[in-house]
C-alpha cells in the first residue's frame, strides 16, 4: 500500500508470543540454534558457518526461517533478552516452541518481551535486509522499506523513531 512520500505493507501473522516492536529487519534464509549461534553477552551471530555470522542482532528485528537444535536456545534467548542483547523481536515461517519458551519466561521473570511472530513463507520472503518493520501484539507486521529511508534525503533515524 501506498501512503505519502513512503511505501508500506501490512502483513498478517500469527503472535506466538505477543508483543510490540520496532526497528530494522536482519534477514536470514538459514535456521540458527541460539546455543552455540548467538553470543548472549553481545548479541553476535558466532556460528561461523551461518550466513549472518558476525552480524548484531541486538534491536533489530531477527527474521530467520525456524530455530534449530539445542533446547538450551531458550536460555541462551533469556539471557540475551536478560543482558539488553536480545534482538527487538523474531520473525519466523514455523513455530518454535524452543524460543518461544524462552521469551515468555524472560517476559514473565525480567518483565521484558521479544515478541515472536510466525508468517507465511510468501510474506516472510517479502520482507528485505534493513526494512522498517513495526511488530504489533496481535502479529501484524508493518513494513515500511528501506528504500524511502535510502531515496528520500529528508528521513533519518529520528524519522524512525517518529513511526
Amino acid at each position: 500500500m501506498l501512503g505519502g512520500d513512503s511505501m508500506e505493507r501490512i502483513l498478517i501473522g500469527k503472535p506466538i508470543v505477543p508483543g510490540s516492536a520496532k526497528g530494522r529487519a536482519t534477514v536470514s534464509t538459514q535456521p540458527i540454534s541460539f546455543w552455540g549461534g548467538i553470543n548472549p553477552r553481545t548479541g553476535e551471530v558466532i556460528d561461523r558457518r551461518h550466513d549472518r555470522s558476525g552480524t548484531i542482532i541486538t534491536g533489530k528485528i531477527f527474521v530467520f526461517p525456524r530455530g534449530k537444535g539445542s533446547s538450551t536456545s531458550s536460555a541462551v534467548l533469556m539471557e540475551s533478552i536478560k543482558a539488553g542483547t536480545a534482538p527487538a523481536a523474531i520473525i519466523n515461517t514455523k513455530v518454535d516452541p524452543v524460543l518461544a519458551l524462552g521469551a515468555i519466561v524472560a517476559d514473565e521473570l525480567y518483565h521484558k518481551t521479544v515478541p515472536v511472530i510466525v508468517l507465511s513463507r510468501e510474506d516472510f520472503d517479502s520482507i528485505d535486509e534493513g526494512d522498517y518493520l513495526i511488530v504489533g501484539p496481535d502479529g501484524k507486521v508493518t513494513i515500511k522499506s528501506h528504500a524511502h529511508f535510502y531515496s528520500n534525503p529528508k528521513s533519518s533515524d529520528t524519522d524512525e523513531q517518529a513511526m
